[in-house]
C-alpha cells in the first residue's frame, strides 16, 4: 500500500489568528506533539506543545510567536522509511504533507505508519535476526546477500544499525534454516558475529576446547 493512503485529514490545522489559549485547547485534547500551521491552504509551520505550553499569555495570537515555528514535513510520495527517519529527527508523532507548491495536503501520523512498517516481510515473516560487523571499508550489502543465499537462506531485511569510525554493524534478517554453516560463512568472509546464538556450533567448540584444556591444566 502507497503512503499516500495514509495521509489524514481528522485534525483541523491551526491558523495564524488562533489564540494561544485555542492552540493549548486543541493540543489537550490530542496526543499530538506538533501541530501544523496553514494560511490560506500554504504550508506554514508547525508548532511544538512544549513550547506552545510554556507561553503566559493565553490571549496572544499564534502570529506573534513566529521565531518558535519549525519546518519538517513530506511530499505524498515520500516512502514509509524515510517517514520514520523524520519522525525521529524531529521527535514528533505528526508529519505534514506537502505537495511542490507549498499546499498543505494533510499530515502522517507515526502510529500509522509504524503499522505499515510492521506489515513488511522484516517484522511479520518467522525468521531468524543475526547481527555481524565488517570494516567499514570492507563490507557490503551484495557479499552479504551472497553469503545467505549460498547457505540455501533467503535474505528477508537488512540495515546498518550502527556506524563508527572504522566498522559498521549490519542487522540482517533471514529465513528460518540451519544458521550454523550461515555464521561459519560469514566469519570466513571476516566478518564479526555479534549475535549469541546458542546453537553456534563454533563457539561451543571453543568453549569444550577450553574446558578441555583447563582440565589438563589441573593434572
Amino acid at each position: 500500500m502507497a503512503t499516500s493512503d495514509y495521509i489524514s485529514k481528522d485534525v483541523q490545522a491551526l491558523a495564524m489568528t488562533d489564540t494561544i489559549k485555542a492552540v493549548k485547547s486543541q493540543f489537550n485534547k490530542l496526543t499530538f506533539t506538533h501541530l501544523p500551521i496553514v494560511k490560506e491552504n500554504q504550508f506554514i509551520g508547525l508548532v511544538d506543545e512544549n513550547d506552545i505550553q510554556a507561553i503566559v499569555d493565553d490571549n496572544a495570537k499564534l502570529s506573534e510567536f513566529e521565531y518558535i515555528f519549525l519546518s519538517f514535513y513530506a511530499d505524498k510520495d515520500t516512502n514509509w522509511f524515510e517517514l520514520l527517519k523524520i519522525f525521529a529527527l524531529n521527535h514528533s508523532t505528526i508529519i505534514p504533507v506537502v505537495d511542490p507548491h507549498g499546499i498543505y495536503l494533510g499530515y502522517y501520523e507515526l502510529n500509522d505508519i509504524l503499522s505499515l512498517f510492521n506489515s513488511t516481510p522484516f517484522l511479520n515473516q518467522n525468521g531468524s535476526i543475526l547481527v555481524v560487523s565488517k570494516g567499514i571499508k570492507d563490507y557490503s550489502f551484495s557479499e552479504i546477500s551472497q553469503i545467505i543465499e549460498s547457505n540455501n537462506a533467503r535474505l528477508l531485511g537488512a540495515f546498518i544499525s550502527k556506524i563508527s569510525e572504522n566498522d559498521v554493524e549490519v542487522t540482517i534478517k533471514l529465513s528460518d534454516h540451519d544458521l550454523n554453516n550461515t555464521i561459519q560463512t560469514f566469519r570466513r568472509y571476516n566478518y564479526t558475529i555479534l549475535t549469541n546464538f546458542q546453537m553456534d556450533e563454533y563457539l561451543q567448540t571453543l568453549k569444550e576446547r577450553s574446558d578441555y584444556l583447563q582440565k589438563y591444566l589441573d593434572i
